[in-house]
C-alpha cells in the first residue's frame, strides 16, 4: 500500500491466510483462494493446515501428513502455499497462530480469509474479537449461510467495521478491525462429499516424503 513502505522502499508483501482441516483439500479451496487473491490484490495465499480443529470431532480426521499432502498436490502451479507451520509454532488456537506469524514475518501484511459458514460460529472461537483486531478479515459468501453469519454475535459486531473492497487498494488501508465481504459464484464441492466418495483417499499419501512449501523444512511421512 502506498504509505506502508519498508525502509528499503519495497512494498510489504500481502498474504491471505486460509485455515482449515483440509480433510482433504479440494477444488473449492483452490478456487476461492485464487479468486480472493485476485479480488484482494494478494501476492500469495497460505493454507494453514490445522493440527486439529478444537470445534470439530477427531473421528474421521486423516493424519496431518495426508491432509497436507492433499493440499500440496492441489496447490501446484499456483501462488498458494500449504503449510503445517502450526506444528512448528506450537499453536493450536487461531489467535496464537496469527500473533506468532506476525512476529515471524514482520514484512508481510496478512488478511484472514474465511467462509460465511465460519463467520456464523466465529463467536465460539477463543478470543474472536482479538483475532478481528489482529488483522483484517475477508468473508467469502457461501449459499445458505449468509443470513446466519451476519445475524450471529460476531457478524453483528464485525458489521460495524464493514468496508468496501476498494479500501484495501492503498496499502496503508490494512488496519483492523475491518470486514471485507466477497461474493463469488457458488461452488458445491466439499470435503465431506469427497470423503464419502473416496473413503480411502488418505492412503494415497502414505509414506510420501516432501518439504513444507512455506518453511521448506522436511516433512516426515508419519506426522499425525
Amino acid at each position: 500500500m502506498g504509505g506502508a513502505r519498508q525502509r528499503t522502499g519495497a512494498a510489504l508483501k500481502r498474504v491471505g491466510l486460509l485455515g482449515g482441516s483440509f480433510n482433504p483439500a479440494h477444488g473449492g479451496h483452490r478456487r476461492i483462494s485464487l479468486l480472493a487473491m485476485q479480488a484482494l490484490g494478494l501476492d500469495e495465499v497460505w493454507w494453514l493446515v490445522s493440527l486439529g480443529n478444537p470445534l470439530k470431532p477427531k473421528s474421521g480426521m486423516a493424519p496431518l501428513a495426508a491432509r497436507l499432502g492433499s493440499a500440496i498436490e492441489l496447490a501446484r502451479g499456483t501462488r498458494i502455499r500449504p503449510t503445517a507451520i502450526e506444528r512448528e509454532l506450537g499453536t493450536r488456537y487461531t489467535l496464537d497462530t496469527l500473533r506468532k506469524l506476525r512476529l515471524r514475518y514482520p514484512k508481510v501484511q496478512f488478511i484472514w480469509l474465511m467462509g460465511s459458514d465460519n463467520l456464523a460460529q466465529f463467536h465460539s472461537w477463543r478470543n474472536w474479537r482479538e483475532i478481528a483486531r489482529t488483522m483484517p478479515i475477508a468473508v467469502i459468501a457461501r449459499p445458505g449461510y449468509d443470513g446466519a453469519a451476519f445475524a450471529s454475535p460476531a457478524g453483528a459486531w464485525l458489521g460495524r467495521f464493514r468496508r468496501p473492497l476498494a479500501s484495501l487498494r492503498p496499502r496503508a488501508g490494512w488496519s483492523a478491525p475491518a470486514l471485507i465481504y466477497l461474493r463469488f459464484d457458488p461452488d458445491p464441492r466439499s470435503a465431506t462429499a469427497l470423503r464419502a466418495a473416496d473413503p480411502e483417499w488418505a492412503s494415497r499419501f502414505s509414506g510420501r516424503r516432501s518439504r513444507d512449501p512455506l518453511t521448506h523444512h522436511p516433512l516426515t511421512p508419519d506426522i499425525a
